[in-house]
């Protein structure tokens, strides 16, 4: 995660059935998460995040770093597809920071 509003990676390969743990780092002086899910529900959300900007994620498919911190995110992947993750924070994802996960 980077204040270049960027993932790296920003594209990612699984397969069906395979659990990952994401290890994140927040190399940036902003606050950054990543958060898993479909692409209309994340759009959703960040809209709801640009009228309560300073509310704090937590959930299954949610990481939110401090500048500077590391976490994890641990996600099973039952379905083949493509998978979205974003940082919700506002303005962000449409900045273009995010992602997917190509599940095969």
């Amino acid at each position: 995660m980077s204040d270049e509003m960027r993932f790296t990676p920003d594209r990612i390969e699984v397969r069906v059935g395979e659990t990952i743990r994401f290890v994140l780092q927040n190399d940036g002086q902003l606050r950054h998460e990543l958060v898993l899910g479909e692409p209309e529900a994340l759009r959703r959300h960040a809209a709801m995040m640009q009228m309560m900007s300073d509310m704090l994620h937590s959930g299954p498919n949610i990481a939110s770093l401090a500048p500077g911190e590391r976490g994890e995110l641990i996600w099973k992947f039952t379905r083949s597809g493509t998978v979205t993750f974003a940082c919700l924070q506002t303005g962000y994802m449409e900045a273009g920071m995010r992602g997917a996960v190509a599940v095969q």
